[in-house]
């Protein structure tokens, strides 16, 4: 009986009471509060720069096509597929697909561009519409 008694006693010592598990979901809750915001910030800043990345690529491809072709490509695709000239020296992009921005949306491509540019390729920024502020701003190959 002595035995029984004692395993009883050391399973008590050995459980967490539900004050101690609610404290430490309450810290860990604060601690996610803090961190959260400036985790996504860094997310958003590493997006904006995988963006202008690739605008820099594309700007220079499609300068490239025009050096070959001399007129630009009609779309982003033509960097990667012979539009049907013999003068097309490419795939003029190291990749199989054209790429995305860095909210997974496609660049959208204009000749000409605005501003008087032969052509443009930008992204529209996170909220994938035209204009906007800080990381819904557009992003244009120009800036």
């Amino acid at each position: 009986m002595k035995i029984e008694k004692r395993n009883r006693q050391s399973r008590r010592h050995h459980c967490f009471t539900l004050i101690e598990i609610m404290i430490v979901v309450a810290i860990l809750g604060m601690l996610a509060a803090l961190v959260a915001p400036n985790l996504i910030g860094s997310l958003d800043k590493a997006k904006v720069k995988a963006t202008k990345s690739q605008l820099v690529s594309l700007k220079d491809a499609v300068q490239q096509y025009y050096f070959d072709m001399s007129e630009y490509p009609q779309s982003l695709e033509n960097l990667l597929v012979n539009p049907g000239n013999d003068k097309w020296d490419g795939p003029y992009l190291d990749a199989k697909n054209v790429p995305k921005d860095g909210w997974d949306n496609d660049f959208q491509y204009s000749v000409p561009g605005s501003d008087n540019m032969p052509f443009e390729v930008m992204s529209l920024g996170a909220d994938k519409q035209s204009g906007g502020n800080g990381y819904n701003e557009d992003i244009s190959c120009w800036n």
